[in-house]
């Protein structure tokens, strides 16, 4: 009998989706988890793992704020009743002051509020969103050196022991 080894994974069990791509494009300043309304049908795709971030991105009217372009898939055996629209604009969950707090930050000149990764907290989903300024193409190339440079020393370090 051989000992099978178990694979650790990049993200932890209470997580869903990861929006990988919004930490190459944005430079994160600052975070904060907010509450998603949802309905029945979303969650049971999300319980399954179903879910696109990354065309997301966070709008504020009328003093809420909203989830757009977050692509959630209904399952193929969800109900036939009811129209499930993959698309659909969320609304979020949050305290009037974060929203002014965050819709004061976005409106400064290249801020944006980005969504970064839906997870499970205490059997609710939660959305973790990131207060972000683009990052030009010159940042991007000394972020991508940076990550080369740590995985080499991690490499290196490996060989020594």
């Amino acid at each position: 009998m051989r000992a099978v080894s178990k694979k650790k994974s990049k993200t932890p069990d209470n997580v869903v989706a990861v929006n990988r791509k919004a930490r190459f494009e944005y430079a994160i300043e600052e975070t904060l988890e907010a509450g998603i309304e949802l309905r029945g049908w979303e969650v049971k795709s999300l319980r399954s793992g179903r879910l696109n971030l990354q065309e997301g991105y966070v709008l504020f009217k009328g003093g809420q704020a909203y989830l757009f372009g977050a692509n959630i898939p209904p399952l193929p055996s969800a109900s036939t009743h009811v129209q499930a629209d993959p698309i659909r604009t969320r609304k979020l969950l949050l305290h009037a002051k974060e929203i002014a707090r965050l819709s004061g930050a976005a409106a400064r000149e290249g801020y944006s509020v980005i969504p970064l990764q839906v997870h499970w907290k205490r059997g609710r989903a939660k959305l973790l969103i990131g207060l972000g300024k683009g990052k030009k193409k010159f940042d991007k190339r000394e972020d991508k050196k940076q990550q080369d440079w740590q995985r080499q020393k991690e490499r290196l370090l490996k060989h020594k022991v």
